[in-house]
């Protein structure tokens, strides 16, 4: 059995010092995004009440608590030195790794900010305000503006310019690097960084495009859509490649490693490809609800569904190897570094599980303590135990990826969405909409 490990609330000490100014009232909610610093010694956490956490990854210790932004944070990215949050404020933050004070405030966005992406000494934004941005990251002001879309911008992905041809007849184009993006008009752009200039306009699916992930060195973008197909082009042509169609729901999210796409999606599977073909490979099935996240790591595919579980299958036989179960509601994100796999859900826990044995080798005598640690995200309590984690059998949740029944979430000011929806909840109907006002 282990123990729950808490963050301070807004407005009070966390043992060594106060961080961030006066936040939002109430208890924190749902995780709505999880990442890992590139040295992997720290954790960020975005949610729903608006604030973001660090979390030290050698004794599960709440580092800094960043208050600042006015509504729920949709998206967050850590480095080594600097964490970067971005929220349905309009805004995004920077803030300091070590002492939790904000640094910067990048203003100009006029609606909920989607995603950023920090590459080449650049930030990197996307917006339901139909456009993506570059700002300076030191002085927090807008390089490029990106307009094109007719509706909300969702992924992004970033080539910088030594991974592009250097032809003279493409090197001038591609100086600064080609973003792209995806919206829920249906399309992807592909935009030229330096001159801000749209470069190719990716057309063919029916419905919004929901991820999207880059072969750098093929030039190839692949989407994943709510039309239930994965599309791939090549980003300096243009040109449509092939059409991966054996889903049976929305495509939710992609991983591309070793020439294999992985797909999660909305049909309750992860389907393997061939990049250079498209032909399905393999296709792992045992979730109960969608599949929200996925991510490769040393030969086994690691998922988080709507069911409230994460499970671990290898990758090459397609084998379910183990299921985690503690969460109550969807996963929104995971990630793994070394043998921890880490799981961030829409509960408002950030769960650590013990990953080692799974690949093929014989599983470990049951541990005297719990496989499974606990991330609170909520109200500091007396510290308990908790229930050992289940790593055999099939788990039975009522959770659903898009609607998962939990407390109602801080809303900002004009964003014009309703209460008790976590951000996955919020986009997917979004999405819904306003591809009807595209048709």
């Amino acid at each position: 059995r282990g123990a729950a490990l808490s963050c301070p609330p807004p407005g009070q000490r966390d043992g060594r010092r106060r961080v961030g100014p006066e936040g939002l009232r109430g208890p924190p909610r749902g995780i709505n995004w999880l990442s890992l610093s590139p040295d992997g010694q720290r954790l960020l956490t975005g949610s729903e009440d608006g604030t973001a956490r660090l979390w030290s990854t050698a004794d599960g210790q709440c580092c800094a608590l960043l208050q600042g932004h006015e509504s729920y944070v949709t998206f967050c990215q850590l480095e080594d030195e600097a964490a970067f949050t971005c929220s349905a404020d309009c805004t995004i933050r920077r803030w300091d790794v070590l002492t939790g004070q904000c640094l910067q405030v990048y203003r100009g966005h006029t609606s909920i900010v989607n995603r950023i992406l920090v590459a080449n000494n650049q930030l990197f934004s996307s917006s339901y305000d139909r456009t993506a941005r570059v700002w300076s990251l030191d002085k927090g002001q807008i390089s490029r503006e990106f307009q094109g879309h007719r509706n909300c911008v969702l992924p992004l992905a970033y080539s910088a310019p030594w991974d592009l041809p250097s032809a003279p007849c493409v090197e001038e184009a591609v100086a600064g690097g080609l973003l792209v993006t995806g919206s829920t008009d249906g399309t992807a752009k592909v935009w030229q960084v330096a001159s801000g200039c749209c470069h190719q306009t990716l057309r063919g699916h029916t419905g919004a495009v929901l991820c999207l992930v880059l072969d750098t060195p093929g030039h190839t973008a692949f989407t994943g859509s709510t039309d239930a197909t994965i599309r791939a082009w090549d980003i300096l042509s243009g040109e449509q490649l092939r059409v991966f169609r054996e889903h049976q729901g929305s495509v939710i999210c992609l991983e591309l490693v070793n020439r294999f796409v992985y797909s999660g999606s909305a049909d309750r599977t992860v389907k393997c490809w061939l990049a250079d073909t498209g032909e399905c490979v393999r296709t792992f099935t045992a979730h109960r609800r969608n599949v929200s996240a996925l991510k490769y790591h040393a030969g086994t595919l690691f998922t988080g569904s709507g069911d409230a579980c994460a499970r671990a299958f290898d990758a090459q036989s397609g084998e379910l190897r183990r299921v985690f179960r503690g969460h109550t509601f969807i996963i929104n994100c995971i990630q793994v570094h070394g043998q921890v796999l880490y799981t961030a859900s829409h509960d408002g826990a950030l769960r650590l599980w013990d990953v080692r044995g799974l690949r093929g080798a014989p599983r470990p005598p049951p541990p005297t303590r719990s496989l499974s640690r606990l991330f609170s995200n909520k109200e500091p309590r007396a510290a308990g135990l908790l229930p050992s984690a289940s790593h055999t059998g099939l788990g039975s949740f009522g959770g659903d990826l898009w609607r998962c029944g939990a407390a109602a979430s801080v809303t900002g000011a004009g964003s014009g969405l309703g209460r008790g929806q976590g951000a996955r909840e919020r986009l997917f109907s979004l999405c819904r909409c306003q591809e009807r006002s595209c048709r």
